[in-house]
């Protein structure tokens, strides 16, 4: 294996991460982003109201998109072990 090959990896393990989180990032930004327009309207600033909405959107997006993550992450050891496999 030489540095283009490490490189390689490198890059699609980055971009693994990058798609990987992503739905439970998105689903985070999204209710936070309701919690603070409705907190606009409303004038409550309650601390508690931002992160137990959040926590929870956090938890059933992880849920919903386990599968998805444990696919995407299996399809890229495969192809980092097949890769350091061709090196030696």
């Amino acid at each position: 294996m030489n540095e283009a090959d490490a490189l390689e990896i490198m890059q699609r393990a980055i971009f693994t991460v990058l798609v990987v989180s992503s739905p439970i990032v998105g689903a985070a930004m999204a209710v936070g982003i309701v919690i603070a327009l409705l907190q606009a309207l409303t004038q409550v600033q309650e601390m508690t109201l931002t992160f137990v909405p959040k926590i929870i959107a956090i938890f059933v997006a992880l849920g919903l998109s386990a599968p998805f993550v444990g696919a995407q992450i299996q399809a890229f050891t495969e192809y980092a072990y097949s890769r350091i496999e061709k090196g030696f």
